[in-house]
């Protein structure tokens, strides 16, 4: 086995290192993280620009058992200041879409417990399957009073299961530990994931659990989603917020750093681009950093643009001396010190 740890650290980024991958402009996370860990979609998921549909919107509400708000685009926060004294007054849930392949349901707690909520996700993902199979669907949590209401860290999402086998099951099958932090348990609905440390409260406590983690002995893949940058700063078009979280993440990735062993493998890339600075509040750039480090890296080694995320996936394989079938091609050779020496 090459590496005793492979720490993989993906959230919705703006560094500037050495630009990868050039992607199909899908604009849908799920596909994105599918694609990393080796599954790549020729189909993109669908998505709706006008809404749901009537007899989609029908079904949901019968099997709710309450109305339904909004069915729009929408952005989180202006979603919630919009119909939410409807909301209050009627009981009727928000549901509302992005750019994404997504199905969002909005409530306030004190209106519909969280669980209750869950449970009405869990009944549109079992809704939501084949033509209508959007990748996820999302509770979307509030409180407070209008015109200040906040949206809580209690959001959870509701994947559709990866349509094949990925990385995280090859190295499952081989007794590896797949484990993750943030939304990778619900991203890939738990398929393929030996352990999970639950979602973050923000970038903070991912990185956080991440430290704590390193201080445990195991061999195999710890994949760590960070989603400020995208939920908090990239679609709020908060710049000077952005700019707060890249220098503590910074500050956190300096500790990280002091903590790797010597057989210990660090990734940083993105899943995709969401430009704070950008106009309107959908992803930008089609192209994302990939920054490796380790003892066994050679420096200053360009990769160049890939082709596909897949890549990442047929590298981790190759790491671990699994068998997994990908359209990916593996980098290890041109990155690790003793083979780049010999190129």
């Amino acid at each position: 086995m090459k590496y005793q740890r492979w720490n993989a650290v993906c959230g919705e980024s703006r560094l500037h290192g050495v630009e990868w991958g050039k992607t199909r402009r899908l604009f849908q996370r799920v596909t994105y993280h599918y694609e990393i860990a080796g599954i790549i979609s020729e189909r993109p998921l669908p998505t709706y620009p006008e809404g749901f549909p009537p007899e989609v919107i029908s079904e949901l509400e019968k099997s709710f058992g309450r109305k339904i708000l909004c069915n729009k685009p929408y952005s989180g926060t202006q979603v919630i200041h919009d119909f939410g004294r409807e909301h209050e007054a009627t009981g009727a849930l928000i549901v509302y879409t992005s750019a994404d392949s997504v199905l969002q349901i909005a409530a306030h707690e004190k209106i519909v417990p969280v669980e209750e909520l869950y449970n009405f996700c869990r009944t549109a993902r079992r809704i939501m399957q084949g033509v209508h199979g959007v990748g996820r669907i999302i509770a979307r949590p509030f409180v407070g009073e209008f015109p200040n209401y906040e949206r809580t860290p209690r959001r959870h999402d509701f994947s559709l299961t990866p349509p094949a086998e990925t990385v995280l099951d090859a190295l499952q099958k081989k007794d590896f530990a797949t484990i993750g932090i943030g939304k990778i348990q619900d991203i890939f609905a738990g398929q393929g994931i030996s352990r999970s440390l639950g979602v973050n409260v923000d970038n903070s406590d991912g990185m956080n659990k991440t430290l704590r983690l390193m201080d445990e002995d195991f061999s195999g893949l710890c994949f760590v989603n960070l989603v400020d940058f995208d939920m908090k700063f990239g679609h709020r078009r908060d710049v000077d917020g952005y700019a707060q979280a890249m220098t503590t993440f910074d500050s956190e990735l300096g500790e990280f750093l002091k903590r790797m062993r010597a057989d210990d493998l660090l990734m940083i890339t993105a899943d995709h681009g969401c430009d704070p600075a950008a106009k309107g509040t959908d992803h930008t750039r089609e192209n994302v950093p990939l920054i490796l480090h380790g003892t066994r890296i050679k420096a200053g080694v360009n990769l160049g643009t890939l082709s596909t995320f897949a890549d990442i996936a047929s590298t981790i394989a190759e790491t671990f001396n699994v068998s997994f079938e990908t359209q990916g091609r593996s980098f290890l050779r041109r990155m690790e010190k003793f083979t780049a020496d010999k190129e």
